[in-house]
């Protein structure tokens, strides 16, 4: 029996050729058939150079298990999410790699109304069938349709703002040659047929996935430059730049300037609580100071979760949150069937812009200048929970609140600091944050200080 290596904790995701191939993605269409027997599920896949022949070994192997495929073509993430619980089907499968190296590929998974399938949740069952090899015989094969669901999905997005409401804007929008800009087309030809005064400035905009300018990760620090530059020298009012699969939105503000993560889950909070008052917003545990001072303020429930997409849309289910947002750039919508999307951050900011008639730097100034933070700083080391306890030993004595709801938290008042294993990676992540009215020293200090117990 082989043992699969490109299943994960969230999705599926490997080298090409040793980790996933053709024959592997069919063995997981046709496990994912049989343990689920889904009816109907939906299909889709991002502009990368394999992911076509992937897609298509993957509905071979469903097909096969007697399920019936609608086909979506290229697509980004949140449009398989979309039709996972926008149309009569059991479930989606995405084949994308998103923000990973060119020769990766990989798969995100749901079942019915856009449910998560990871670890928890069945992934483990569809890697164990998957690798056995003993798949049950089907007497009915099957059907492949192709299906458009592009003009739906426009359609919904628009249902997050009031279009008429909405002030004259230049964007700079950056798809990073991935699988975002038929979408802006589509918007584009929406708005001008309602009379929207949005211009779009397109940057890297043709799906190419040789990915010429790069793979899209606006993460990197040294990609940023082609949606700063484009902000300034059109004097736009906002950037976007999105990953691959453009399930992730960065925002940028009218100075070029790339804002954190963080503060954009300040400011969807804030955007929602205006309209509807004491809702729910969940929250990852890296970075909360500025999110619980913004939702108290626009009388809104604060909720943690755990990182990770799994974690965030179950405690979102639980507690019915309106949204729910994590510092990464993942931001989770109720209406969206508690999935994350790269599409409705944006449009809720140029919908906020319009609301307050202001700068987007303005929004956010406020924010950054209370709460400054590390942003998340990545470390290799051998043994991370050997890491962690050094942390918690040094810091003892200084009695800190310790929260222990992802990797450790340590709370001193003035400072806090998170520090947790990543999920998906072999790295330990750092992130620090101050209230600026009360710490004694600079950020960079306890970068430093940290820093270096991580290293010792």
């Amino acid at each position: 029996m082989t043992t699969l290596t490109c299943f994960k904790a969230y999705d599926i995701r490997g080298k090409l050729e040793t980790e996933l191939n053709e024959e592997i993605a069919y063995k997981v269409g046709r496990a994912y058939g049989q343990i689920y027997q889904p009816k109907t599920i939906v299909v889709g896949c991002d502009v990368r150079l394999s992911s076509e022949s992937l897609k298509k070994a993957t509905i071979e192997g469903l097909n096969d298990a007697g399920v019936n495929v609608l086909d979506l073509g290229m697509t980004g993430t949140e449009e398989v999410y979309f039709g996972a619980f926008h149309l009569d089907v059991q479930g989606g499968i995405e084949v994308t790699a998103s923000h990973n190296p060119m020769d990766y590929n990989g798969m995100k998974l749901v079942r019915e109304n856009a449910r998560p399938i990871s670890a928890d949740t069945g992934l483990k069952e569809i890697q164990a069938l998957a690798e056995s090899n003993q798949f049950a015989p089907v007497t009915t094969k099957g059907t492949t349709t192709p299906y458009n669901i592009l003009p739906e999905f426009v359609t919904h997005l628009l249902t997050y703002i009031q279009p008429e409401r909405i002030q004259p804007l230049k964007l700079v929008v950056n798809s990073g040659n991935g699988a975002a800009g038929h979408v802006i087309d589509a918007l584009e030809a929406q708005f001008k047929q309602l009379n929207v005064p949005v211009e779009f400035i397109k940057v890297h905009h043709e799906a190419d996935g040789s990915f010429p300018n790069g793979i899209p990760n606006p993460l990197l620090v040294e990609n940023r430059a082609s949606t700063s530059e484009a902000v300034l020298e059109h004097q736009a009012d906002f950037g976007i730049a999105w990953d691959g699969d453009f399930d992730r939105c960065f925002l940028f503000d009218e100075k070029g300037q790339f804002i954190e993560g963080y503060y954009i889950v300040g400011l969807l909070a804030q955007a929602f609580l205006i309209q509807q008052p004491g809702e729910k917003i969940v929250h990852d545990p890296r970075l909360v100071w500025n999110t619980l001072d913004v939702v108290e303020k626009y009388q809104g429930t604060t909720v943690q979760s755990k990182s990770g997409h799994a974690f965030i849309k179950q405690i979102m289910r639980e507690q019915n949150a309106v949204y729910g947002g994590e510092m990464s750039a993942h931001h989770y919508f109720r209406d969206f069937a508690y999935c994350d999307s790269g599409m409705i951050p944006w449009l809720l900011v140029a919908a906020l812009l319009s609301e307050t008639k202001q700068s987007l730097s303005s929004l956010v100034e406020d924010m950054i200048a209370k709460f400054p933070c590390s942003g998340e700083i990545n470390f290799k080391v051998a043994d991370t929970q050997t890491v962690i306890q050094r942390i918690f030993d040094h810091y003892a004595d200084q009695k800190p609140e310790i929260d222990k709801t992802d990797g450790v938290s340590l709370d001193f008042g003035a400072w806090r600091v998170n520090i947790r294993a990543s999920n998906t990676e072999p790295l330990l992540r750092l992130n620090i944050e101050l209230r600026a009215d009360q710490a004694t020293r600079s950020l960079e200090s306890y970068v430093d200080e940290v820093s270096k117990l991580i290293t010792a």
